[in-house]
């Protein structure tokens, strides 16, 4: 706070002679004008020696008392022996603080006494404000982390603070904090989309009220006392902390705040903001006045729609900050302080280091998310090896971190990379890879260890199929190629996540995902692998919802495939049947044939036709395809063309 005239009068000796003393002193001018209104600013010492002072007294002070200055020193014993009785009078009159200033006391000794206290108090607030940032630092230390910010910034600045998600959900606040007012705002930045940019060309917009009123530095357009220290050759420092009353500080984080816009007031339209600020003013959900300021460059995106980076909110007795945190373009959080009183620079810089660390906080909390989870990606890996000790292996590993695999048996789930963070938190999950089921290892069935004859069974039955359909997917993924929709393989609904957890609580964690979601049969760590493909499989043939693999394979082998890729598939084999035209209905007649499993008489009666007849038919089919119907896989494989081409 600037020195009080009581002040200056006592350290230099000065004579009261009209009006009180407890006015602020900014600055001192030195002027023998007969108006020097024009070149002043508000709450400087002016001192003058009457040179060019004329009779109109009551003028002079009148113009002196508009512009708002802190007092008026006459310097006797030079053009004056002593001060008019006329200036006593009209100052007397219009309560402007006249001061004697005796013959040997210099202006400029004045003006320097004013310089360096006002230098002395910068500094002040400088280490008062380090000390704090020193605290809050400390704070960042304590296992609470965040929280302990939060708990030091609201002890900091004498109110309450308060720390919120992405969304604006409250994940900490300290008592008195209203979080139903931080809420509203920032879901209505959010979803509204409004901005804070100034129109083009626009220097500064909007309008502050009762800046002096509130205290706040940057609201009044003028150059502040740090500004003009700086001019009188003080520190550096004090210059600074002048400067950051005037427009604000810089967090680490990036994230500037707006000084002085917490004195906004709810139907207050008076007042001007400080040079280069831009400032939206409007009413906000909770009723309060809402100021969004923003540098040149302030501001940040998420989904489309720029948050300001800073929000200001003020209501009778109440001043409110919010700011986003995070260093990308989308705020990964925010963080809120209210006090009853409009805030000071110091609290404005304790405030912008809180977010600092706040936002250091929740970026190096992401990098040890990231750890962790490619922690659970090598661990995924490792059991889907097959490898011997595999699971007692991930369990070491997994316990140092606080994770745990379920006990058998347990039932595996595949999900969107969009639902990592929501199923992580209470299960097991790991990440597939941009390949999702392709990236699964490769192991043969000679280096499966310990397997049992469930599992062997559930091998030769895998082989067979895949025996049997290879000319069939080979086919498959070639119509799929032609079609040029990529559907190989459920592509478009590819697993991202899978999480390994308990038979009885899979559908309570599947009922946690807002997508779609596939689960497997109930399996063991030797049937991970298996496990893993009939969840990912139930998620690629849903559309949305809990989809269970079981009850997927009870629908038929159509059901476990793209249908894009099968209609691709269809469409390519059966092209030459159906480019052969009207002259016989060869795809009817072949479907026939399939139904009625090679019977010549049940295929012809179906039709209607003689036998012979559909002998014929099923030779032009042969010709036409350039295959066997004898051979089983033929009969399998045009069985699913024909199929999926009714779908």
């Amino acid at each position: 706070m600037a020195p009080s005239l009581r002040t200056v009068v006592r350290r230099m000796r000065l004579v009261p002679v009209a009006g009180g003393l407890d006015s602020v002193v900014r600055w001192v001018a030195v002027s023998e004008l007969e108006d020097p209104a024009p070149f002043l600013e508000g709450d400087e010492l002016l001192l003058t020696t009457g040179m060019r002072l004329g009779d109109d007294f009551p003028g002079y002070v009148a113009r002196l008392v508009a512009r708002g200055v802190a007092g008026l020193g006459f310097g006797v014993g030079l053009f004056h022996e002593e001060i008019p009785a006329g200036l006593v009078t009209a100052a007397a009159e219009a309560g402007l603080p006249l001061l004697e200033v005796p013959r040997e006391t210099p202006f400029i000794a004045i003006g320097k006494l004013v310089s360096e206290l006002l230098a002395a108090e910068q500094y002040d607030e400088i280490t008062r404000a380090f000390a704090a940032q020193g605290r809050l630092t400390r704070a960042a230390l304590r296992p609470e982390g965040m929280h302990a910010v939060i708990d030091r910034l609201a002890k900091e600045t004498g109110g309450w603070a308060i720390l919120l998600d992405e969304s604006g959900q409250v994940r900490h606040a300290t008592p008195g904090a209203e979080a139903a007012v931080v809420t509203a705002e920032i879901t209505r930045f959010l979803t509204a989309g409004r901005t804070a940019d100034p129109p083009p060309g626009a220097g500064s917009v909007g309008t502050l009220g009762a800046v002096g009123e509130a205290g706040a530095a940057s609201g009044e357009g003028t150059a502040t006392a740090g500004d003009k220290a700086g001019e009188a050759g003080a520190t550096d420092s004090a210059g600074m902390a002048g400067s950051a009353g005037a427009v604000g500080t810089v967090g680490a984080a990036g994230m500037s705040d707006v000084p002085g816009t917490a004195a906004v007031r709810a139907g207050v339209t008076s007042g001007t903001v400080g040079p280069g600020l831009g400032v939206t003013s409007a009413v906000g959900a909770s009723g309060v006045r809402v100021a969004a300021g923003a540098q040149a460059s302030a501001g940040v995106r998420g989904s489309g729609r720029r948050f300001p980076a800073s929000l200001a909110l003020a209501g009778p007795g109440e001043h409110i900050v919010v700011q986003p945190l995070g260093g990308g373009v989308r705020p990964r959080g925010f963080f809120a302080v209210g006090v009853a009183r409009a805030f000071s620079p110091v609290a404005h810089t304790v405030v912008n280091a809180a977010g600092s660390l706040l936002t250091l906080a929740l970026e190096q909390g992401g990098a040890q998310l990231e750890a962790e989870r490619r922690l659970r990606d090598a661990v995924l890996r490792l059991l889907l090896s097959g490898a011997p000790g595999a699971e007692g292996e991930a369990r070491a590993v997994l316990g140092p971190v606080g994770r745990r695999l379920p006990e058998e048996p347990f039932v595996v789930l595949a999900v969107g990379e969009e639902a990592l963070e929501q199923v992580e938190a209470v299960a097991f999950a790991a990440r597939l890879g941009p390949e999702a089921g392709a990236a699964l290892p490769e192991v043969r069935s000679d280096e499966r260890p310990g397997e049992g004859p469930a599992s062997a069974g559930e091998r030769r039955a895998g082989g067979d199929l895949a025996t049997g359909a290879e000319r069939a997917g080979g086919g498959l993924a070639k119509g799929a190629e032609r079609a040029g929709d990529g559907a190989a393989t459920g592509a478009g609904r590819r697993a991202g996540v899978v999480v390994l957890v308990g038979e009885q609580a899979g559908r309570q964690v599947a009922g946690l995902v807002g997508g779609g979601v596939g689960v497997s049969s109930p399996c063991g760590y030797q049937g991970l692998r298996a496990g893993v493909d009939q969840a990912c499989q139930a998620y690629g043939a849903g559309r949305g919802g809990v989809v269970l693999f079981g009850e997927l394979a009870g629908q038929g082998l159509m059901a476990l495939l793209e249908p894009a890729a099968a209609r691709a598939f269809s469409a390519a084999r059966l092209a030459p049947l159906v480019a052969y035209g009207p002259r016989a209905d060869l795809i009817a007649s072949l479907r026939a044939y399939l139904d009625s499993n090679g019977h010549w008489d049940a295929a012809a009666q179906r039709l209607g036709v003689h036998r012979h007849t559909l002998r014929y038919r099923m030779k032009r089919v042969t010709e036409l395809l350039g295959c066997d119907l004898d051979d089983p896989g033929v009969r399998a494989e045009l069985w699913f063309a024909l199929e999926a081409a009714r779908r």
